[in-house]
């Protein structure tokens, strides 16, 4: 125990001098200062602030919101339509598939029923092409229009998601499909979802006429109860908005997809 006092000096000793080579070398100090709030935030340099408003959202920080700014217009189209999107999602698929396989080792044989939970748009399937004409979330939700897109049955999936999807399958995972869409989307839901390449779902689970009124984190926590009644085991839960994943009871872990266009409480 002696040595520690003479062992932490000459670290420090060390330490310093490094620091003093660096300096003489005109390296500079490794310590950079932050401005309490950078001049950019009030000016024209609408990309710096359009990041970080969509990390304020994708947090949470941002509370309840009803459209985009309007000056984030092009940052989120940029965003939508360029590497970044698929980027993250595929980042979040990936946590999700390692934190799968590890659960699934770690609760063994003769664990109950274990399931993945999915959200439906812009979870599974992407609106990116009715947004794409539709403002970007720079609009107020318009429901008329976008229950016409519903029925087209054509939203694409999110490549990182099915991929995802297949491989939960794969490992054993009861898929149960929850979403906000209501029973009356049901055969449009389902034509999309195939048509999107997802198949052999255990259930699929709309809002009922009783839950009309309801908030998503109620409504989504009530039937998760209800799975969990049935003898499954939420292991994981895939969402795009924190509705999606929070609420009593929730999955052992949660994934947030990114979602910048649009908030549901």
């Amino acid at each position: 125990m002696r040595l520690l006092p003479l062992v932490l000096a000459l670290w420090l000793a060390a330490v310093s001098s490094a620091a003093a080579t660096a300096t003489a070398s005109g390296a500079g100090s490794v310590l950079r200062s932050v401005t309490d709030v950078p001049t950019a935030l009030s000016s024209s340099d609408d990309t710096l602030f359009c990041d970080s408003w969509r990390l304020s959202v994708e947090t949470a920080n941002a509370g309840p919101w009803r459209a985009i700014p309007a000056r984030c217009v092009a940052f989120v189209r940029d965003y939508m339509e360029g590497p970044r999107y698929a980027s993250d999602s595929a980042v979040a698929a990936a946590d999700s598939l390692a934190f799968a396989s590890a659960a699934l080792a770690a609760a063994g044989a003769g664990a109950a029923k274990p399931a993945w939970v999915f959200d439906v748009d812009e979870t599974l399937l992407t609106n990116a092409p009715y947004y794409a004409v539709n403002g970007w979330g720079s609009q107020e939700f318009n429901e008329t229009s976008f229950d016409e897109w519903v029925d087209a049955a054509k939203a694409p999936a999110l490549p990182s998601s099915l991929k995802l999807y297949n491989e939960l399958q794969q490992l054993g995972f009861h898929v149960i499909l929850l979403t906000g869409r209501s029973e009356f989307q049901r055969n449009s839901t389902e034509a999309n979802l195939l048509f999107a390449g997802y198949q052999s779902w255990e259930k699929l689970i709309l809002r009922q006429p009783s839950d009309i009124g309801k908030t998503a984190v109620l409504y989504k926590s009530e039937r998760r109860a209800a799975m969990e009644a049935e003898g499954f085991k939420i292991l994981g839960n895939s969402g795009d908005q924190w509705s999606d994943l929070l609420g009593t009871p929730m999955a052992t872990r949660s994934f947030k997809l990114p979602n910048p266009m649009y908030f549901i409480s």
